[in-house]
């Protein structure tokens, strides 16, 4: 479901994040809309990944030439206008015809990273022709690996840049809103990357059932290891990134077999409840990896601000995810491209006012801690991390 820009609640009148997710799901069927926004349990983790972000306050300097604001960086040595992308998110056609392909001709417009999913809704192929910026792949391990080696291939073909490889979904969490609605794909979205016999049974509802996360219980491989990274690598000369690190011990390992990259991430709150906040986890990732390995942190992220903090916790870059998917539903590519706007307006007026005009300028000095807020909910409803 989508709806005209120019319907009241249309996205130029809702400038803000949060209006975009309200736009969104006015727009949206109740099901999409909570298979996007919900967690895992009690969804504990969910709404942690964003109160992280509201435990810090910024300390700003005064009286420095903040006259030009320099946003451009680079992520495995290819430049990004801005240290803000796309997290890799499944069936963007849920919410929007264009799907994968409108999703990353917005990132392109604006010279920002994408990363596209193993369960989107338009080949690899197709995203990749419409990409005019930076895209990565997404990679879950599947069972039959002649499947994952297959994508591999095609990725390398089609030019994406680096894998990205889930490593915190071996089987998939319970979700209690998508059992509470019996969520299943609408017959016309489909895991087209994915040969016949990974699509069957995504599209039968039944109450008290996810079909996806049967799915993922039928192929995803769970015997997946540290051990098996080796195989992957010799696959490829693409860089690889590990997506749902959160311990020092596991990103100290990771580095260690040489592993290009690193993503803090809870999943968006939808895999292990009551783990600890990606941004938390943020600084002892950073801490237990030499400089070359990347270190990138998703979750929770709905301003400007947001990204500064994450930025002076070390991370090089952050993902954005449910929020591009409520400028898909609002308005496809225009949508998406005016929610990266709207945060990369938001971080460079952040970066004038506290006097860092330059990405390497931004260090941890920058935060003062304030815990005693935790236990105080604010006014911005981030229970959608």
């Amino acid at each position: 479901m989508t709806a005209s820009p120019s319907a009241p609640g249309g996205a130029e009148q809702l400038p803000t994040l949060p209006g975009y997710e309200a736009a969104a799901r006015a727009r949206l069927d109740r099901p999409v809309f909570d298979y996007i926004a919900g967690g895992s349990g009690d969804e504990v983790t969910l709404r942690g990944d964003g109160a992280a972000y509201d435990r810090y306050r910024l300390r700003p300097r005064v009286l420095v030439d903040v006259s030009r604001v320099e946003t451009g960086t680079t992520l495995l040595g290819r430049p990004v206008a801005l240290p803000i992308g796309i997290a890799p998110m499944a069936y963007h056609r849920l919410v929007n015809p264009g799907g994968e392909t409108a999703t990353v001709r917005a990132a392109g417009a604006l010279g920002a990273l994408a990363v596209t999913s193993t369960y989107a809704s338009r080949t690899l192929e197709e995203t990749a022709r419409a990409a005019a910026g930076p895209l990565w792949l997404q990679l879950y391990v599947l069972r039959r690996r002649e499947v994952t080696e297959s994508l591999v291939r095609r990725a390398e073909i089609a030019g994406y840049r680096a894998l990205v490889v889930t490593v915190d979904t071996p089987r998939m969490a319970r979700r209690e809103r998508d059992l509470r609605n019996g969520f299943s794909l609408p017959s016309h979205i489909r895991p087209v990357n994915l040969d016949d016999g990974h699509r069957d049974g995504l599209h039968t509802a039944r109450s008290g059932s996810s079909t996806l996360a049967e799915h993922a219980e039928r192929h995803h491989d769970d015997a997946f290891t540290w051990d098996d990274l080796a195989w992957l690598r010799s696959l490829t000369a693409l860089p690889l990134v590990l997506k749902g690190v959160l311990t020092a011990q596991d990103a100290r390992r990771a580095a260690e077999l040489g592993v290009d990259g690193l993503i803090v991430s809870t999943h968006g709150g939808r895999q292990l409840d009551g783990a600890i906040a990606a941004l938390d986890a943020l600084p002892e990732v950073v801490a237990a990896v030499p400089d070359h390995c990347e270190v990138l942190v998703d979750g929770g992220i709905r301003r400007g601000t947001d990204v500064l903090k994450a930025l002076a916790l070390g991370a090089r870059a952050v993902l954005v995810g449910r929020p591009v998917l409520w400028g898909l539903a609002v308005d496809g590519a225009a949508g998406v491209e005016r929610v990266l706007n709207t945060l990369q307006g938001e971080l460079e007026e952040a970066m004038a006012l506290t006097g860092r005009p330059r990405l390497d300028m931004i260090a941890p000095d920058l935060l003062h801690p304030a815990p005693h807020l935790a236990n105080h909910p604010t006014t911005n409803d981030r229970d959608l991390a």
